[in-house]
């Protein structure tokens, strides 16, 4: 037998490697924080058939639009929301401009320290707060400002980065999703000006992809320097009804791919998943209290009951976090 030179045999091994690795990529796990559990089995073959070109359930790639709440769906939302900390935070660094603060509700509360009174007044004395501190600023103050907060703020409970506490299995779907032809989008009840400055640096989605609840906006000329200014009044509540709504203003098309977490989401998936052709609506449920937080019906924030119902007749992929994720956060367990 003919023995080749160890030059001849390295290029040889180099060119078998280059030819099999689309083989390789293609046999690698493209969600390997998920374990092989329904969950992700039901998202693989969703993804195998809309983009198998022939298949009747072929979906052309401007179609292919999914979207995704962020509170509770990308990164975490306990105690409260992470926008809430963050008016929090600013009702403290305003105090001094506000005197009247000191006597009064809901930001009375706030600067005791007590944020479940602060709370109490429910969604109208959030709103309250998110003007009081939201409203007056041009959209480049507001963004100076966020970047700022999302860099040095710490979570209370865990002491992490905001943005470390988003969650490693959807960015692996997030990332999936696109590499098969999506254009993924948030649709959140969330600030779309407090998303817009890192949702781009931390999930990969552009600011042009960020649908959110919104103050009214006027256009002015500052100091000869044209500028977008908030209003102190609610532009818009993307949440509930709301959030097919924004998808029809903002998107222009129906999403085939919806993921939520709280019956917040329910309209989005509903709205999604109950169009012509393959469709697919997914929650996540809320049930490792040791990696993360444990709630669903009774729950202050995120409450999901009626999701929770409903998902089977709807055919709605429930992920349980405890069992089908071997891993929660991005560098973390």
């Amino acid at each position: 037998m003919k023995v080749l030179p160890r030059q001849n045999c390295r290029t040889f091994a180099l060119m078998a490697a280059w030819l099999l690795s689309p083989c390789l990529a293609q046999s690698a796990d493209p969600l390997p924080s998920w374990n092989d559990r329904a969950s992700k089995q039901a998202i693989l073959a969703f993804v195998g058939k809309v983009t198998e070109e022939g298949s009747a359930d072929f979906v052309p790639v401007p179609e292919r639009i999914a979207v995704f709440d962020n509170d509770g769906t990308l990164w975490s939302e306990q105690p409260v929301y992470f926008q809430a900390l963050f008016i929090f935070d600013r009702i403290k660094a305003q105090a001094p401009e506000h005197p009247e603060w000191g006597a009064k509700e809901p930001f009375a509360s706030v600067l005791k320290g007590d944020l479940k009174a602060a709370l109490a007044g429910g969604v109208p004395a959030l709103m309250e707060m998110t003007v009081a501190t939201h409203a007056g600023l041009t959209t480049g103050e507001f963004e100076k400002i966020v970047k700022e907060w999302i860099r040095t703020a710490r979570h209370p409970v865990t002491g992490r980065a905001y943005t470390d506490m988003v969650y490693q299995p959807m960015l692996e779907l997030l990332t999936y999703l696109r590499a098969n032809g999506f254009k993924t989008f948030i649709v959140s009840g969330g600030g779309i000006e407090f998303m817009r400055p890192w949702a781009e640096r931390v999930y990969g989605i552009p600011p042009e992809q960020v649908v959110g609840s919104s103050l009214e906006k006027r256009y002015e000329v500052r100091d000869g320097q044209p500028v977008i200014v908030g209003l102190p009044e609610i532009g818009f509540i993307d949440d509930k009804e709301g959030k097919p709504l924004g998808i029809n203003l903002h998107i222009g098309r129906r999403p085939i791919f919806a993921a939520g977490n709280s019956d917040g989401d329910f309209q989005m998936l509903e709205w999604t998943t109950t169009g012509k052709g393959p469709r697919f609506g997914l929650l996540i449920h809320h049930t490792d209290g040791r990696r993360e937080w444990a709630y669903d019906r009774e729950s202050h924030v995120g409450r999901l009951a009626r999701g929770l119902d409903e998902a089977p007749e709807r055919g709605w992929t429930v992920v349980d976090m405890k069992r089908d994720w071997n891993r929660v956060f991005a560098g973390g367990e």
